[in-house]
């Protein structure tokens, strides 16, 4: 299948924006033999700073196989912003959709016309202490899944040191670099013609993200933890603590009053 053109709008959001991250950023990209020439494909990758999606766009640009990014539906349909998001490709996610697969329709469809549909499974910014890779969500196995295309892991790092995450206040100098790694495809041909059950979709997941990890890992020269950083796990823990501190000092507050009388 033939490779979708760039466009006019892809090229505009290029030339606005590759200046800035040109001169903010090194570049140590590797692993470009590894993006597809032709067909649909998926990357999925890691996310550590709210301008990594600039960054990554500008390697994933001078490919030549320009990614496509998912977004909320409601994003395109709001004047230039929604212009924008239609004439550059992105990808509407219908999150009021009641069936899981329905929600990422459209990213199936651009899989087959050929695209390259750009993931970020952890949902949002990393919360991990030291950087790494969270637990993923399961909308890039899904799709992966359902297409069969090639699934792509992409590490990157550097632009958390520009701008930490959750930060707003950029640390310019000195000059840092982005370093990107991108890998052979996740083999996840173990999981195809299944029912994608919870389970299913769980494991593709964690094979997904273990390969992203195993990438990062090799960029920062070290090791990720055994276990990955997992938001809800660690919210339930944090009520746990939060309900057990209200409860201590509930007792020291009754405690107090018996003394008193």
């Amino acid at each position: 299948m033939p490779r979708r053109r760039i466009g006019f709008w892809y090229r505009f959001a290029a030339v606005i924006c590759k200046p800035p991250l040109v001169v903010l950023l090194r570049r140590d990209w590797r692993g470009i033999e590894h993006i597809p020439a032709e067909g649909g494909f998926i990357t999925a990758v890691n996310h550590n700073s709210h301008i990594d999606p600039f960054a990554y766009a500008h390697f994933q640009y001078n490919t030549g196989r320009v990614p496509r990014f998912l977004a909320k539906s409601g994003l395109f349909k709001k004047g230039f912003v929604g212009a924008a998001m239609r004439g550059t490709g992105q990808i509407p996610v219908y999150r009021e959709s009641t069936d899981a697969l329905s929600a990422f329709r459209a990213a199936i469809d651009a899989v087959h016309r050929g695209e390259c549909v750009a993931f970020y499974p952890e949902g949002t910014l990393t919360r991990d202490p030291d950087g790494w890779p969270m637990t993923g969500k399961t909308g890039a196995a899904r799709v992966a899944l359902q297409t069969k295309c090639p699934v792509i892991p992409v590490a990157q790092w550097g632009c958390n040191e520009l701008l930490p995450p959750y930060s707003k206040k950029p640390q310019l100098l000195p000059r840092k670099t982005h370093r990107v790694l991108a890998g052979p495809p996740v083999d996840l041909t173990r999981f195809y013609d299944r029912e994608m059950t919870a389970e299913l979709l769980k494991e593709a997941t964690e094979v997904i993200m273990d390969a992203i990890t195993r990438q990062l890992e090799e960029i920062r020269g070290e090791k990720a933890p055994e276990t990955p950083y997992d938001p809800r796990r660690e919210r339930i823990e944090q009520r746990r603590r939060t309900q057990a501190q209200t409860h201590q000092k509930s007792g020291q507050t009754v405690q107090e009053e018996g003394l008193g009388k």
